[in-house]
């Protein structure tokens, strides 16, 4: 057998671009069936119009605009539109911001904010590119005459965006628009189309308004719910716990102070000069005044091993910011008018890397919750990581995870026949998806026990509700089945004794009303919501 040497071998060695290996391997970033993929296009672009337009301190107004191309193709063919009132994109960083993959406003911030990896909307381009072969068209502008239009390209063998007819515009908008020509993908209805990702963002962003046109012409609008923006997130220093040795490292190697000490204190969040006081009792041969950029991995594990030892007050919330339990509740309703809802927000917690994290929850009972069956109703799992709607991937979710490993009906809820939906929400500086296609919360055993804890909590509000709901019915069913035979009951008294019939009947009533109190006279509803009035009071 004749053999090769490494000369030989490594004549084919070639280095790459993002852009060249996203191209070959789409599906990492969501483009893997032709409605999945339509739904990964929306989502990227709505997006980034939700954190421009609450960076720059604007209520959102979103519309998407989705429409059919007949063209003969077999190939299902689509323009998608979508604007937004946001600051735009200044004509400098345009071919950066939206045609390039790994670059953005996000990766490099310690952050809470939607995207995360600079992929989006370069993904989108390429995605047109490698479909239609066509160019992206972008306007911007600020509203006060000062704007631009192009058409955006992509160079996947060196990840350059390609920037043709370049025009200042003068027209009366202020906003991005982007609008872009895709196939191979196909809008359809049910739990994961487009509808129903507009429909989630709207119940997660109660602040924005967003409008779908449906390639039928067919227009929904999401009215906002709530005037005020939500809080912005404040840049965060990672926490103490939860860091690896390899993490540690990488701060010290990059830090400009002098010595360990100062580099602790600087860099991460609850760390005080008494928290380094404390840390040398823990562990008396590490050397505090060592230049960081000399700690070694002994060093960094040793650090490692007190942070473990010591005890830590927990992140400061204002690095996270949740939805919040009124926003949701309103949100709940407006979108899904429960019978009776819950809902629980956690304290920050940390997971690997040092990372702070929130979870909240609700579970929503009656009304259009749930998902409607042939037959009747079954519960459904609503998901989102930083009011993100994730629609896919179910399975391979943390939250999915959680919410399947609870025993529903402990809780007097039936997953499988009554219309209950569980909201659960995960906010953080770093999102820890299962993949690049940002369609599932990764495993972590930290976020999986959180999610549950913070469903279970939820799920007992509704619980109080629903055993209150099932007693009013059980005694309205005692009260129709007594009070049903009153007046045969009078009528025979009376022939027996002699005695006045309406007189008996009224003193059998008085001893009814007396063991029944709320089910006189059709009451059951009245009791029936003051019982809902009951566990809403407790859970508020």
């Amino acid at each position: 057998m004749a053999t090769t040497n490494a000369d030989q071998i490594f004549k084919e060695f070639r280095e790459h671009s993002a852009a060249e290996f996203f191209k070959k391997n789409r599906q990492m970033l969501g483009y893997s069936g032709q409605g999945r993929s339509l739904v990964t296009l929306v989502h990227e672009y709505v997006t980034n119009s939700l954190d421009a337009c609450e960076e720059a301190g604007i209520l959102p107004d979103i519309e998407v605009v989705i429409k059919k191309m007949e063209n003969g193709s077999a190939i299902n063919r689509y323009t998608i539109r979508v604007s937004d009132n946001g600051p735009g994109i200044p004509k400098v960083f345009v071919g950066k911001a939206l045609a390039t993959i790994f670059a953005g406003t996000k990766f490099h911030r310690y952050m809470q904010q939607r995207g995360q990896q600079g992929i989006g909307a370069a993904g989108c381009l390429l995605f047109s590119q490698i479909t239609t072969g066509k160019p992206i068209l972008v306007k911007s502008s600020t509203g006060k005459g000062k704007g631009y239009s192009c058409r955006l390209g992509l160079n996947t063998a060196n990840n350059k965006p390609v920037i043709n007819d370049m025009v200042d515009i003068d027209e009366d908008f202020r906003g991005l628009i982007v609008e872009g020509e895709f196939a191979d993908i196909r809008y359809e209805s049910g739990e994961h189309s487009v509808y129903e990702y507009i429909r989630r963002t709207a119940l997660s962003n109660p602040h924005a308004q967003i409008k779908l046109t449906d390639p039928n012409g067919q227009e929904s609008l999401f009215v906002r719910s709530v005037k005020e923006l939500p809080k912005r997130p404040e840049v965060a220093m990672p926490h103490p716990a939860g860091l690896s040795t390899n993490d540690l490292l990488e701060f010290a190697h990059l830090s400009q102070s002098r010595k360990i000490s100062s580099f602790l204190v600087d860099t991460f969040a609850r760390t005080t000069q008494n928290k380094i006081g404390e840390l040398k009792e823990i562990d008396n041969t590490i050397d505090f005044d060592k230049d960081p950029k000399q700690m070694t991995w002994e060093d960094a594990e040793k650090l490692v091993n007190a942070f473990k030892k010591t005890k830590w007050i927990a992140p400061d919330a204002s690095s996270v910011v949740p939805i919040g339990e009124k926003q949701i509740k309103i949100a709940l309703k407006n979108i899904l008018n429960p019978e009776h809802m819950s809902v629980t927000e956690r304290k920050p917690r940390i997971f690997r890397g040092g990372i702070p994290f929130v979870v909240e929850a609700a579970v929503a009972y009656g009304g259009n919750s749930g998902k409607k069956e042939e037959e009747g109703y079954s519960g459904n799992i609503l998901r989102f990581a930083n009011r993100v709607p994730l629609l896919f991937d179910t399975a391979s979710c943390a939250i999915s995870k959680a919410a399947n490993d609870i025993e529903w009906r402990r809780y007097n809820i039936d997953m499988e026949t009554q219309p209950v939906s569980v909201f659960v929400n995960l906010s953080s500086v770093y999102v820890p998806y299962s993949g690049v296609g940002k369609e599932a919360i990764a495993q972590e055993d930290e976020i999986i026990d959180e999610i549950k804890l913070a469903v279970m909590e939820a799920a007992r509000g509704v619980q109080r509700y629903v055993r209150g709901k099932e007693r009013i019915s059980f005694d309205a069913n005692r009260y129709k089945a007594v009070a049903r035979y009153v007046k045969q009951l009078s009528s025979d008294v009376g022939d027996l004794t002699g005695a006045d019939k309406a007189k008996v009947e009224k003193r059998l009533e008085g001893i009814i009303s007396k063991h029944f109190p709320k089910m006189k006279e059709g009451q059951e509803e009245k009791g029936e919501q003051d019982a809902a009035e009951e566990t809403e009071e407790e859970t508020m």
